[in-house]
C-alpha cells in the first residue's frame, strides 16, 4: 500500500476499503474518558429536575458507551419541547461539556415554559479518542437519514421520534477547529479518494441555520448574545465562512435535511447549529463552553419573548 502524499493512509485517488478504515481506527488513541469527564457530571442531575435515561449503547464495546439524554421529570404534554444535542462529532469538547454546564445552570429555571430534553453527548466514542468520525470511519453529523451507517444517529433519531409533544426547537453544539484544516478534512479527502483542497478556519464563534427555514431574527439574537461572551467569526474577503456566504454576521446556512446534519433530524420550527472556535488566542475552554451556554439561553429567552406570547394569543 502506497502512502497517501497528504494522509499517511490509502492511496491517493483511491477511496479507502474497510482494511484501511480499520487502520484508521486502530491508530486512534484514547486520550480521555468519558465515564469520568460525562457519565459522572449527567448523574447528578437527578437533583436538577432531570431524569437520565439510557437511550442506546454502542456495540463497539456496550459497556464503555452507554448513550444518556437527560429528560425534564414533569413532562407536560402541553409545553413545547425544546432538543439539545452535543458531541455529534465527539472531539468537539464544548459542545458536550456546554450541554452539560447549561443542565447544570440554568436548565431548570426554563422548565415552567418548557419540556427540556438534552443529549449531552451522541458519539461517546469520538468524545474518547477525539475523533470527528465514530470507530467505522463514518461521520455521524452526515449519517442523521432513514439509511443511516452511524449508530450514534440511529439511536438519538429513534429516541426523538419518540419523545411526546410539539418540539419548538433544536439547537445542535459544534465546534469548528484547527484541526479541521489540519486532521479531519485530509482525512475525509483520502477515505473517499479525492483530492485535497486546503481552507481556512473562521476565527471566532457562527451559527449554521437551515437554508429551508431560516428564522433570521432567531439566529441573529443568538449572535447578539454570544458576542458578549466571545467574539464573531468575521465573513472572508469574498464575503464567506467556511465557503458559505454570511448573509448576516455570524451566520450562514446549509440545507440541513439534505445534508443528514443532525440540526435536520426534526421538524422544529427554530433550528440552529453552533460553531464555536476554541483555538484563538482570546478563548479559553470556559469561554467556549460559557458561549455554548449563552446560546441556548439566548435562544430559549427569543422564544419566551417572542413565540410563546403568540401562541398564547
Amino acid at each position: 500500500m502506497s502512502e497517501n502524499t497528504f494522509y499517511p493512509i490509502g492511496t491517493p485517488g483511491t477511496p479507502w476499503s474497510d482494511d484501511q478504515k480499520k487502520q484508521w481506527h486502530d491508530a486512534a488513541v484514547k486520550s480521555r474518558s468519558y465515564a469520568d469527564e460525562v457519565i459522572a457530571k449527567l448523574k447528578s442531575l437527578s437533583s436538577h429536575g432531570f431524569n437520565l435515561l439510557q437511550y442506546g449503547t454502542l456495540s463497539i464495546d456496550t459497556n464503555s458507551y452507554p448513550l444518556f439524554a437527560l429528560q425534564s421529570r414533569n413532562w407536560d404534554i402541553n409545553k413545547p419541547v425544546i432538543l439539545v444535542t452535543g458531541g455529534v462529532h465527539g472531539y468537539e469538547t464544548s459542545g458536550v461539556q456546554g450541554a452539560i454546564q447549561f443542565l447544570h445552570t440554568s436548565a431548570q429555571d426554563y422548565l415552567s415554559q418548557f419540556n427540556l430534553v438534552v443529549l449531552p453527548c451522541i458519539s461517546p466514542w469520538g468524545y474518547e479518542h477525539i475523533a470527528r468520525w465514530n470507530p467505522y470511519a463514518v461521520d455521524p453529523n452526515r449519517s442523521f437519514t432513514t439509511d443511516s451507517q452511524s449508530q450514534e444517529a440511529v439511536h438519538a433519531i429513534n429516541f426523538v421520534n419518540d419523545l411526546e409533544g410539539e418540539l419548538l426547537l433544536h439547537i445542535d453544539l459544534h465546534e469548528t477547529t484547527d484541526t479541521d484544516e489540519s486532521e479531519f478534512r485530509p482525512a475525509l479527502a483520502a477515505r473517499d479518494g479525492e483530492q485535497y483542497m486546503a481552507d481556512t478556519i473562521p476565527d471566532g464563534f457562527y451559527l449554521v441555520g437551515d437554508s429551508e427555514n431560516k428564522c433570521v431574527d432567531f439566529q441573529n439574537t443568538i449572535i447578539k448574545a454570544v458576542k458578549q461572551v466571545t467574539h464573531i467569526a468575521p465573513a472572508d474577503n469574498n464575503g464567506k465562512i467556511i465557503g458559505s456566504t454570511a448573509e448576516y454576521e455570524g451566520v450562514i446556512y446549509y440545507p440541513v435535511k439534505a445534508l443528514g446534519l443532525c440540526a435536520g433530524m426534526t421538524d422544529a420550527k427554530f433550528t440552529t447549529t453552533t460553531e464555536v472556535y476554541p483555538d484563538s488566542d482570546s478563548a479559553t475552554p470556559e469561554d467556549c463552553n460559557n458561549a455554548q451556554v449563552a446560546a441556548i439561553e439566548s435562544a430559549l429567552d427569543y422564544l419566551i419573548q417572542i413565540h410563546l406570547p403568540e401562541i398564547a394569543k
